[in-house]
């Protein structure tokens, strides 16, 4: 008789943990499925499963709270059945062993606690909780039904619970919810690229395009712009005549049309107004007269927005404003689409000259118009704090003066961290050797690393 309650007891125990591996796995997988995969699955007609498990995501609460009594109960009552059972098959080897009958059958009892815990843990709930992790769906649709037929039993008493935990969280100023939050941040989108390359699903192309769109509404119109220095523009009283021979030179067929300076901007053309002007009138025919309204927007202005006035103005083209209303820069569709592909080049546009890194053996030739955080993404060189947004703006103030060519200097030390992925290779100091000047603006300095051995001496 004996014999035969011991082996009811170890089925028991059997199908306890069993039934801890499903709560356990009910929990991992609801917790792991996205609502968009769940409510994809739920549209096929006749999929009954599928629909309850969308039924049971959409009432996650319920469900996890249901889980978390189902593996309370279960566990309890197995270390229940099984440690006095166990603790009989170890007290005669303790005997034999020499100890004596009070010790025997206390050590029995702890060694049948640490066998059954182990056991529960292992096949109650790291197994499931590993197979609903790999494989959230699959597992949802098997563990469903008898999950729910638990949880329809004691509906009452989950639900008491249920309320009682929700009183508690309101108490501590959260609002309970009944489902897992769909939306994911920027941040958090950038992580899943991230370890979607990884893992192989992104080739590294398509990552660095999702991670500049991610980050593009943080970008602002400043860091988008063409500088002002860099605006090829004509005057309102130049003729049509001007505009092609200045299209014909830079390639370019978009220009702002001023008096003066571009501080009073009047408009914008395009090449293609020359062909509705008869040939005879061009070299009569005033700019002024063809320049249609071209909108200004504030240098603060996020990426989206920007997007959204170049996309409606007629002329694909805006005007960047600074604080005290003279023009910063300009925005075309092509400043946009380069912040989120990359540079890209025409048939009229001189990649060598207009490539703003080129590598040459450990240093790089880098135009002076590159944004601080471009050369972080590229050196791995970050910048510390301060009035100045490129390359060129930082080789001015470290110098505290106009630089010259042929000057060198010792970038100032990096107050933030460096990337995991870098192009250089380097993740120590910079030195920077001007070798270009556009006027009183750097063009185009060598940025070289610097070993940690030579920092000091180049420093003095």
């Amino acid at each position: 008789m004996d014999i035969f309650i011991s082996i009811l007891s170890l089925l028991g125990f059997i199908a306890l943990t069993a039934s801890t591996g499903l709560f356990v796995a009910i929990e991992f997988a609801m917790t792991g499925l996205e609502r968009s995969t769940v409510d994809a699955h739920a549209r096929d007609v006749g999929d009954r499963a599928a629909k309850a498990v969308a039924r049971d995501h959409a009432n996650l609460s319920f469900v996890l709270s249901g889980a978390q009594l189902g593996i309370t109960v279960t566990t309890l009552a197995a270390g229940f059945l099984a440690e006095p059972v166990l603790g009989k098959y170890f007290t005669p080897l303790l005997h034999a062993v020499g100890l004596s009958e009070g010790a025997s059958t206390s050590v029995a009892l702890i060694l049948a606690l640490l066998v059954a815990t182990f056991l529960s843990m292992v096949f109650g709930e790291l197994v499931p909780k590993n197979i609903a992790i790999t494989e959230p769906l699959h597992t949802a649709r098997f563990v469903v039904p008898p999950v729910n037929a638990f949880n329809t039993a004691l509906a009452w008493f989950i639900r008491a619970l249920n309320r009682s935990a929700n009183w508690v969280v309101r108490k501590l100023g959260i609002e309970p919810a009944d489902e897992l939050a769909s939306a994911r941040s920027a941040q958090e989108l950038g992580a899943m690229v991230r370890n979607s390359v990884e893992a192989g699903s992104f080739d590294a192309e398509t990552a660095r395009v999702i991670d500049r769109s991610l980050q593009f509404g943080d970008t602002t119109a400043e860091e988008v712009m063409t500088p002002r220095s860099r605006i090829e523009s004509l005057d309102a009283g130049d003729t049509v005549a001007d505009l092609i021979d200045l299209a014909r030179s830079t390639g370019h067929s978009r220009f702002p049309v001023r008096r003066g300076d571009l501080d009073d901007t009047v408009g914008v053309v395009h090449v293609k107004d020359a062909f509705s002007v008869d040939k005879a009138q061009r070299c009569s025919t005033l700019l002024g007269e063809l320049a249609r309204p071209v909108p200004v927007i504030p240098g603060t202005l996020d990426g989206d927005a920007v997007l959204n006035r170049v996309r409606s103005a007629g002329s694909q083209v805006v005007l960047v404003a600074d604080e005290y209303g003279g023009t910063q820069g300009l925005v075309t569709i092509e400043d946009v689409v380069e912040e989120l592909l990359g540079e890209f080049y025409d048939e009229y546009d001189d990649r060598e000259s207009e490539r703003d890194f080129q590598r040459f053996g450990s240093s790089w030739e880098v135009s002076g118009l590159v944004r601080l955080d471009e050369l972080g993404e590229r050196l791995s060189y970050t910048a510390p704090d301060g009035p100045y947004e490129t390359l060129g703006g930082l080789i001015m103030a470290t110098l505290g003066r106009l630089p010259s060519v042929g000057d060198k200097v010792l970038l100032p030390e990096a107050d933030g961290g460096f990337q995991e992925h870098f192009e250089s290779g380097n993740a120590g100091r910079w030195t920077a050797h001007v070798t270009v000047m556009d006027d009183r603006r750097v063009d185009k300095a060598i940025l070289t690393p610097v070993p940690a051995t030579d920092v000091k001496e180049q420093g003095r």
